[in-house]
């Protein structure tokens, strides 16, 4: 490295040395000719050896005050900021995500090294908030797993004993098998969000009729809308047709019949709304559960994130995070009104045709 600072050094020297030479030689010769013709002033050897000798000094004397000058020019400028950057990236490269980039001030390539670095300072800001999710997304994975496994292992540790009741065994086979559902339900979600994160799954837009569809993932809760006695209101358009990939957003209606009838307290309502226009298919899906605050509301999407704590066995803070990734891949849109208390709504609203 030091080597071939030398090498540059001397590269450079050669060339203002030929430069300068040539330039202040031309001059000279230009100026004892001037002096001649015009002054009749007649140069012997002395004289011309002595102007060679001053002509080379003063060669050198400005080839070496230029070749220092570019190198402090070129210090300040081009390797000062040029080695900012290098050392922050290879901080980047080591994890340092918190590494950022200052204002440089380097005269003239000022905005050019400023540019550079604005960019290096948002990409390292976005692979911090990757990393940081990345890291909660393994815990939160971590946690979801092992609460099932600690159920399962702790009524199965119960089930031994044999002094057991037919009742108790009953009930600690049904802890069980629920807490294997949570647990495959958390798996199957977690491999098809990893899926559509990835690109790994491509919509396949077909028309279908979106009331039928609908309908008929309503219809596949209503064991659990009997169990806790809910009532169920429907305003439906009949025969709404949409080009979209029904497979895809099944997933869609499934997660938000599931959270509405799951979140509803026993004797409430769920509603259905799906009305149309020339261009649009809207579907609204209500409940009188407990509603959501606004701050919860800013992370619903999140994955793993579950605002309402004292219900957080009834999910693994996956669903709605499946639900937005679908609808943004389906080229639709998603929105949620709610209020404390009183119940929340989700409005989908997808495009009838697509051009």
């Amino acid at each position: 490295m030091k080597f071939g600072r030398i090498l540059k050094a001397i590269y450079n020297f050669v060339i203002f040395f030929l430069v300068v030479g040539f330039v202040v030689t031309c001059c000279t010769m230009l100026f004892v000719s001037t002096m001649a013709n015009s002054m009749g002033v007649v140069f012997t050897n002395d004289n011309v050896q002595t102007a060679a000798k001053l002509t080379m000094l003063n060669v050198l004397l400005l080839t070496f005050l230029l070749t220092v000058g570019d190198y402090v020019h070129r210090k300040i400028t081009m390797e000062l900021p040029a080695n900012k950057i290098l050392n922050a990236g290879k901080r980047l490269t080591q994890g340092d995500f918190s590494v950022r980039i200052p204002k440089i001030k380097t005269f003239d390539t000022e905005d050019r090294f400023n540019e550079i670095a604005e960019c290096f300072n948002k990409m390292a800001e976005e692979l911090s908030s990757t990393e940081t999710l990345r890291t909660d997304f393994v815990a939160n994975v971590s946690h979801e797993l092992k609460t099932p496994l600690a159920v399962m292992q702790n009524y199965g540790t119960l089930l031994q004993q044999p002094d057991l009741t037919e009742e108790k065994r009953i009930e600690y086979a049904k802890a069980i098998t629920d807490a294997s559902r949570r647990l495959a339900s958390l798996i199957t979600n977690i491999l098809k969000l990893n899926k559509l994160e990835n690109q790994q799954i491509t919509p396949q837009f077909e028309e279908y009729d979106l009331s039928e569809q609908v309908v008929e993932c309503l219809l596949g809760f209503e064991e659990a809308w009997e169990k806790k006695d809910l009532n169920i209101e429907t305003d439906i358009e009949d025969g709404i047709t949409v080009k979209s990939d029904a497979e895809m957003m099944s997933l869609v209606w499934n997660n938000l019949f599931s959270n509405a009838i799951k979140f509803t307290e026993n004797g409430g309502i769920v509603s259905l709304s799906i009305k149309s226009d020339e261009n649009y298919a809207i579907v609204k899906i209500s409940d009188t559960g407990y509603g959501i605050s606004a701050e919860v509301g800013k992370h619903m999407f999140d994955k793993f994130y579950q605002g309402d704590t004292s219900h957080a066995t009834q999910g693994n803070g996956l669903g709605l995070a499946l639900v937005k990734r679908v609808v943004d891949i389906i080229g639709s849109d998603i929105s949620v009104e709610s209020e404390l208390g009183k119940g929340t709504t989700f409005t989908v609203k997808m495009r009838r045709n697509r051009v």
